[in-house]
C-alpha cells in the first residue's frame, strides 16, 4: 500500500518501520515542519493515512483526509469532543474513517474482558470500582484515550454509573481514573474491583511502542475498500 504518514514523532518512526518490513511504501510524512503538503496529495496518490500527531491538529488533519476521500486510522487521543462531527462527515463524504484510543491487539481483548467482567460484577455492589494508568511523561493527554475506553466500558455495564472523573475522589455515580506519567512506562492500565473481603484484578502491561505500531499498520491493511466508521471492534470482531 501507498501510505502517508501524518505525525513522524516516536510512533510514526516506529509505524514507518513496521509498514516497510511488511512491503509498504511511504509516500509522505507530515509533520510540524511541513503541514501543508497534506493539502498536495489526492486519493490517486494514497492508499490510507495514518494519522498519530497531536490533538490540536488531528482535527484538521482527518478533516482534510476525509474531504478527499482517503482513507484515516487515526491513534491521536485528546480531540475527541469533536469525534461525532468527523463521524458524520465520514458518512457523508462515503469515505473511511477507522479510530482506536489503542492500536495494540492485546489492549482491545483487554477492553472486551473489561466489559465483560464489569457484566459480571454490576449486581455486586458491595465492590468498589478503581481504574488506574501509567504512561510515559511525553504523553500530553491525561487520562489516556484507553483509560477513558476503559472506563467507558465499565460505565456501559453499570447502571449506577454514568460518567468518569480523574484523579478525583468518585462521587457513587462515577468511575475514578487514578492517572500517573513515569519517565519509562509505554502504558499500563489496571481495573480493580475492591470489597472489604477481597479484590480482583485485571491489568494490561505494554513493554514497548511496537504492539501500538503494529496494530495501526494492520488496521491500516484491513480498511483497505472498506466504507464508513470503524474501529478495533470491527477488525477483531469483538463487538
Amino acid at each position: 500500500m501507498k501510505i502517508v504518514l501524518i505525525g513522524y514523532g516516536k510512533m510514526g518512526k516506529e509505524i514507518e518501520r513496521i509498514a516497510l518490513s511488511r512491503g509498504h511504501q511511504i509516500v509522505a510524512k507530515i509533520d510540524i515542519d511541513n503541514p501543508n503538503e497534506l493539502l498536495g496529495l489526492s486519493k490517486q496518490d494514497v492508499d490510507v493515512a495514518i494519522e498519530f500527531s497531536n490533538p490540536q491538529s488531528a482535527y484538521s488533519n482527518i478533516l482534510i483526509c476525509l474531504e478527499k476521500q482517503i482513507p484515516v486510522v487515526c491513534g491521536t487521543t485528546g480531540w475527541l469532543e469533536k469525534k461525532s462531527e468527523v463521524e458524520a462527515l465520514a458518512q457523508k463524504n462515503d469515505a473511511t474513517f477507522f479510530y482506536a484510543s489503542n492500536y495494540s491487539i492485546g489492549v482491545n481483548l483487554f477492553f472486551a474482558l473489561n466489559k465483560h467482567l464489569a457484566k459480571l460484577m454490576a449486581p455486586h455492589t458491595q465492590y468498589d470500582i478503581y481504574t488506574n494508568e501509567i504512561h510515559h511523561t511525553e504523553k500530553k493527554d491525561s487520562p489516556s484515550g484507553t483509560a477513558i475506553t476503559i472506563a467507558e466500558g465499565i460505565i456501559s455495564a453499570y447502571p449506577s454509573k454514568d460518567t468518569w472523573v480523574n484523579n478525583e475522589i468518585p462521587q457513587s455515580n462515577e468511575v475514578a481514573i487514578w492517572s500517573q506519567r513515569e519517565s519509562t512506562k509505554p502504558g499500563t492500565h489496571t481495573v480493580k474491583y475492591i470489597s472489604k473481603v477481597d479484590q480482583i484484578e485485571i491489568t494490561h502491561e505494554a513493554f514497548s511502542r511496537e504492539g501500538f505500531a503494529l496494530g495501526a499498520v494492520i488496521a491500516a491493511e484491513w480498511v483497505k475498500d472498506k466504507k464508513g466508521v470503524l474501529g478495533m471492534e470491527d477488525m477483531l470482531k469483538l463487538a
